[in-house]
């Protein structure tokens, strides 16, 4: 089964130059995009099967990684609106 990468960038391509900064410039930013493409990367290996785990900790590390989204795409915005 094909599992679709769920970047950063792939999901907020809006948001690309504003990443870049933020990741330069803000270590809370850093520390949660870091955190976010780990997470990625572990639930990609579960879905794979690379990674066998139970179906609720898939599902789990699946809300992780959407709070984990909300929160930078909040920055991202803020950051975007300042920038104009």
């Amino acid at each position: 089964m094909a599992v679709e990468h769920h970047t950063l960038v792939n999901d907020l391509p809006e948001f690309k130059d504003e990443i870049h900064v933020l990741k330069m410039s803000n270590a809370h930013f850093r520390k949660l995009f870091d955190e976010y493409h780990e997470l990625t990367r572990q639930i990609e290996n579960m879905e794979n099967e690379v990674t066998p785990v139970k179906t609720t900790e898939e599902e789990d590390a699946k809300q992780r990684r959407v709070h984990l989204k909300d929160e930078l795409y909040h920055m991202l915005q803020k950051a975007a609106s300042e920038a104009l």
